[in-house]
């Protein structure tokens, strides 16, 4: 790049602990303010929120101040007392001791009293959406696995729901997106639909693992896992559905690079079966052990049938 060339503006995006760079693209900060006011935490919310209430009632006060006597009872005298007042008009409190006095004055309080009551709808509006936006409490498996069970080559993940409240008309899509280059085309990022052995859950509560298979139709069939890393591989999982207890859409997303995914294993059993005796009779339980939600085991017995089936 020639030293006389404009500096292109640069922004660093993470991706699943996979940093990427982009170049030439600003962002426009007034124009996605709502977007940073969504997106941004709790205590840099309300920290952003106490600046600017700081701010303003800062420049109300040199205002007061810049007048003759603009306020009449003013305790403490100086910028002190003019900043209280500034508070006090910038909520629509008044407590009736410190007032307005002069023409000047009253012009004054009235644009601040003006500025203070959209102020408050606007922060009282993104507080109320902060708290009503749904959230997803769909849980992702670490590592994707894949093994050969009957005959069939699965690449599965295993999901669960941290709620454990009823998501009904769940709904899973996978998908595979890696480098491609062409004549043609270049360089470009290309996605694949893969297709899952079902892709619907009617009521998730618990846990959900979907599959799919990787056979002739698969863009994975032959595809070693060195290919995947020299083609920068990726997968993208997306579930919504509907959240029964607040009846709004729930929706999640997970971005496994594929150096994640644990060839030749399966994932460890999360459930048992106890029979507890009591008095009158004996009853079946099933429990869930989340602790092992997350680890997987590997298969040695059929590692050279997966070994034939992903190099084929």
């Amino acid at each position: 790049m020639s030293r006389n060339a404009p500096k292109e503006h640069k922004r660093i995006i993470q991706m699943s602990g996979r940093k990427v760079v982009t170049y030439g693209m600003r962002t426009h900060f007034w124009q996605d303010i709502y977007y940073y006011a969504m997106t941004s935490s709790w205590p840099v919310f309300f920290l952003a929120f106490a600046v600017l209430f700081v701010v303003m009632n800062v420049l109300f006060a040199v205002l007061y101040l810049a007048g003759d006597n603009a306020i009449g009872n003013l305790y403490p005298q100086g910028f002190l007392g003019a900043f209280f007042f500034s508070v006090e008009t910038l909520a629509t409190v008044g407590y009736g001791d410190m007032h307005p006095q002069t023409a000047y004055g009253h012009w004054v309080s009235t644009s601040e009293i003006f500025i203070g009551m959209s102020g408050l709808a606007l922060i009282t509006g993104l507080i109320f959406a902060r708290f009503s936006r749904p959230r997803s409490s769909i849980v992702f498996a670490e590592h994707p696995v894949s093994h050969v069970s009957e005959g069939k080559n699965l690449l599965m993940i295993r999901m669960a729901n941290a709620r454990m409240n009823v998501i009904s008309e769940a709904a899973a899509k996978l998908r595979l997106i890696w480098n491609e280059e062409s004549a043609t085309n270049g360089k470009f990022r290309r996605i694949y639909d893969l297709k899952l052995e079902r892709d619907q859950h009617p009521i998730f509560i618990l846990g959900w693992t979907i599959f799919h298979v990787i056979d002739e139709n698969s863009p994975l069939f032959g595809i070693s896992p060195t290919v995947l890393l020299e083609r920068q591989a990726a997968l993208i999982l997306s579930v919504d559905g509907i959240d029964e207890t607040t009846n709004q859409n729930q929706r999640a997303r997970h971005y496994y690079p594929c150096e994640l995914i644990r060839w030749n294993h399966r994932y460890v059993d999360i459930f048992e079966n106890q029979t507890v005796t009591t008095s009158k009779e004996m009853q079946d339980i099933q429990e869930i052990h989340y602790s092992r939600f997350h680890k997987s085991e590997e298969i040695t017995n059929t590692f050279a049938e997966q070994s034939e089936e992903t190099t084929a």
